[in-house]
């Protein structure tokens, strides 16, 4: 029932051969409806064109052709809502628009850091008291003129709260009564110890240093042997040591 042979393209119907020719596609804009370029059908077996489809009829304006609703989203992967659940204070629920589009509400603002509290004045707090180290280190450096100077016995500790801009280091003028803020003319008086020796002067981040009057016998930190420089300041830390007369040190503390 075959209308020609496959091996040599003789048509039953019409008594010819059929050839077999390839044409060329045709330009996009002349080419006929038919068959795809390039498939040469034998008369008979060629289709009719066919029909173009119609056009797809317009929505219509009251229907939404994606199946969204006027009152509520897609539900189309949205996860199921709660019933009856209440929005908390962080998050203010979503609010539906005329256009279908819903507005969440900007995420919370997180609260900036707070800056550091300016921390009050720094107390400092100066301790007197006869030191024997010290006392030892002078005799070695001293002549024969210190050989009758003895550490006292027994001297009650003494504490100073370092206030105002500056605070004096020396002893009381008996014959004028001036007196220093750090009198060590009170007994046991140390005798190494100049009228005006030295002052402590407090700095502008609230710490302390020290400074030299031009005092006889000179003023050390630390156990130094070399005096420092007189009116030079010389910064104190905590726990520092400043060493005057023949047996005295005060000893610097921050808090």
């Amino acid at each position: 029932m075959a209308p020609y042979c496959e091996e040599c393209r003789w048509n039953f119907l019409t008594g010819t051969a059929t050839s077999y020719t390839p044409i060329a596609p045709a330009p996009q804009q002349n080419r006929p409806a038919g068959p795809p370029p390039g498939l040469n059908l034998p008369p008979g077996f060629q289709s009719p064109p066919a029909p173009a489809p119609a056009p797809a009829p317009a929505p219509a304006p009251s229907q939404d052709p994606f199946g969204y609703h006027d009152s509520r989203p897609s539900q189309v992967n949205r996860p199921a809502e709660p019933l009856g659940a209440e929005p908390t204070h962080h998050q203010a629920p979503p609010q539906p628009r005329a256009d279908d589009d819903w507005v969440l509400s900007p995420p919370s603002q997180a609260q900036p850091p707070q800056a550091p509290q300016p921390q009050g004045p720094q107390r400092w707090t100066a301790h007197i008291g006869p030191d024997r180290d010290y006392f030892m280190a002078m005799m070695r450096r001293s002549g024969p003129e210190a050989t009758g100077l003895n550490l006292p016995a027994y001297a009650p500790p003494k504490q100073l709260p370092l206030q105002g801009n500056q605070v004096s280091i020396g002893r009381r003028r008996h014959s004028t009564g001036e007196a220093p803020d750090v009198d060590l003319a009170v007994p046991p008086e140390d005798p190494g110890v100049s009228h005006q020796h030295a002052v402590l002067v407090q700095q502008p981040d609230g710490s302390w240093a020290v400074v030299d009057q031009n005092s006889t016998n000179g003023t050390t930190v630390n156990g130094g042997e070399e005096p420092i420089q007189p009116y030079v300041p010389v910064q104190l830390q905590d726990g520092d040591r400043v060493h005057v007369g023949a047996w005295t040190t005060i000893t610097v503390r921050r808090g």
